[in-house]
């Protein structure tokens, strides 16, 4: 075994342009990265990704204000998804040897009566909205109906999702759970299958303060064979999620882990976790880049949260230990720039960091994101599905 520990971080949506497969999402020029650096006209300081190598990543061109350098202490590489969609659980189950090769239920028209019935019927509740609709435009639009007459507020968008809002005072968190764990039994196949239905709270009196909050939940489908993190927790390997890990996996492999109110306050946890006795593999997930900033098309607040992260990330590397091993990769792309609101298809980077290790490898284009979860299991001397390749030895 190379490391004690590894810890892996996903930087939800920040994905590093377009992938080769792009064309077929009608997402060609997407460039989740270099269009926040061109934003940014050279200012975005990322000085810690950079010296693990970021720069160095291969792509036609650099990220304005992020150059390559001759001797990154990191090794560096991009990854490309063979899954068929680019959602998050896409991504995240791929990262761990399951690619989704089945295509989620997609609703671009709004979904079907009969299933908005069914919802009605549950709730008690009437359904309002029901078509794709940017979440936060959502509660501004409808919000004030809802606190008039208690109608849920249901929606999608461009993924497989099925999201519930719901002011806490007309509709409690207990009970939006509970709706939303209904939706969830009642889509996991034909002719619905979504992906994820999502419980998005609300507060404030009127459209100028309301605000979603950090109670959102996500009830996505379980892992219908097993993931790295099963084969690792069935070798007695601690595995350990923070943020949104636990969510997009239903809890399934993972021995505990702990949810987060935002990018900050998941390193936070994660350089917590670094510092305590932990040992085995910890997964971190900061979704504010793709809920906060990407679906926005907020470039400003993309760049600022990539630069807030970058500083955090100096303050992580200062307490691995000796035996660790740090990776940062992403999940899908979310351009801010790009047209409309939803995820875009994009390499995702990848950089891999240890205090024991001299850096300046170049791990080239690895496909599919599964070669990630196949070097955490090579390195436990785990045995895997043989879906994705390790690059183990390439970190030398």
């Amino acid at each position: 075994m190379a490391f004690d520990r590894i810890i892996t971080i996903v930087l939800d949506s920040i994905g590093i342009g377009e992938a080769p497969d792009a064309a077929k999402y009608d997402d060609t020029g997407a460039d989740t990265l270099g269009h926040i650096g061109a934003y940014f006209d050279g200012k975005l300081a990322l000085p810690n990704l950079q010296a693990i190598g970021l720069g160095n990543i291969a792509r036609p061109t650099p990220i304005a204000g992020v150059t390559a350098l001759g001797s990154p202490s990191g090794y560096f590489g991009k990854m490309a998804e063979i899954s068929a969609g680019k959602d998050s659980m896409d991504g995240h189950w791929e990262m761990m040897g399951l690619p989704v090769t089945e295509p989620l239920g997609y609703f671009p028209k709004g979904f079907p009566a009969e299933l908005i019935k069914q919802i009605e019927e549950f709730s008690g509740r009437k359904v309002v909205l029901n078509k794709p609709y940017s979440g936060t435009e959502a509660i501004k639009d409808y919000g004030e109906q809802q606190l008039k007459t208690g109608d849920l507020i249901v929606y999608t968008s461009g993924d497989s999702v099925l999201q519930i809002a719901a002011q806490t005072e007309v509709i409690p968190l207990e009970e939006l759970y509970r709706i939303c764990r209904y939706v969830r039994s009642i889509t996991i196949d034909a002719p619905y299958r979504i992906g994820r239905v999502i419980a998005r709270p609300y507060v404030g009196t009127d459209p100028t303060t309301f605000t979603r909050t950090s109670d959102r939940h996500d009830y996505t489908l379980k892992p219908d064979k097993p993931t790295d993190l099963d084969r690792l927790q069935g070798a007695g390997i601690a595995t350990y999620g923070i943020g949104k890990i636990n969510d997009i996996f239903s809890g399934q492999g993972l021995d505990d882990g702990v949810h987060t109110t935002s990018n900050v306050d998941g390193m936070e946890k994660t350089i917590e976790a670094v510092k305590s006795d932990r040992r085995g593999f910890i997964f971190t997930n900061l979704v504010d880049f793709d809920a906060m900033y990407g679906h926005r098309r907020n470039a400003q607040g993309d760049g600022d949260a990539l630069m807030t992260f970058d500083r955090q990330l100096g303050d992580l590397m200062t307490v691995l230990r000796h035996q660790d091993l740090l990776m940062i990769t992403a999940d899908h792309g979310n351009d801010p720039t790009f047209r409309g609101t939803d995820h875009t298809r994009e390499y995702v980077p990848l950089l891999a960091y240890s205090k024991q290790l001299p850096g300046n490898g170049d791990l080239g284009i690895r496909s599919p994101f599964s070669d990630l979860g196949a070097t955490i299991l090579d390195n436990f001397g785990v045995t895997g599905n043989q879906v994705g390749q390790s690059f183990l030895k390439l970190l030398k």
